[in-house]
C-alpha cells in the first residue's frame, strides 16, 4: 500500500464505508419492524377498545407522568402490568377498578403526588382498561424488572 492517501482513496474509503453503514442501518431497521410487527405485539387481540384505550392515552398524555413499557415519565407508576399488581383477571374487573381508582383523584391529601381527573367516558374507561389488560398479553422481554415497575 502507498504511504501517502490519494483524494480518490480518500474518497472511495468515504463511500464505501458510507454505503456499507447505511445497508447495515437498513437492515436492523428492517429487522426491528419485523420484530414488532411478528413477535412483540399480539395483533390478534387488538380490539376497538383497546384502540380506543390508546387514543385515551394519548389524548390525555398519561406519558407525561407514567411509563408504558419502560418509555415515558417517571413521576408516576409503570402502568403495563398495572392490571396484575391489582389482581384483575377480566375486562368487567378492570373497568371497575380502574374508573373507581380515577374517579377517587385527586385525593387531596397534602403532600401527596396527585392524579388529576379527567372526567372519562364509561366507554373510555373501558376502553382504557382494556389498552391496560392488552398491553399485559405482549412481549415486553420481562420488562418491568420487578412487581412495582
Amino acid at each position: 500500500m502507498r504511504e501517502v492517501m490519494t483524494k480518490s482513496m480518500a474518497r472511495n474509503i468515504f463511500y464505501g464505508g458510507s454505503l456499507f453503514f447505511i445497508i447495515i442501518f437498513l437492515a436492523l431497521s428492517a429487522h426491528s419492524h419485523r420484530y414488532i410487527v411478528t413477535t412483540s405485539t399480539n395483533e390478534e387481540t387488538l380490539t376497538e377498545s383497546v384502540i380506543l384505550g390508546k387514543h385515551v392515552w394519548e389524548k390525555h398524555a398519561c406519558i407525561n407522568c407514567h411509563t408504558l413499557l419502560g418509555e415515558g415519565a417517571y413521576f408516576a407508576p409503570e402502568l403495563v402490568n398495572v392490571m396484575e399488581r391489582w389482581g384483575v383477571e377480566d375486562a368487567e374487573e378492570g373497568y371497575e377498578a380502574l374508573r373507581n381508582w380515577m374517579e377517587a383523584m385527586p385525593t387531596g391529601i397534602e403532600g401527596r403526588r396527585q392524579m388529576p381527573n379527567f372526567d372519562l367516558t364509561e366507554e373510555e374507561y373501558r376502553g382504557l382498561a382494556d389498552f391496560f389488560l392488552w398491553s399485559q398479553t405482549i412481549d415486553a422481554q420481562d420488562w418491568p424488572p420487578n412487581e412495582a415497575g
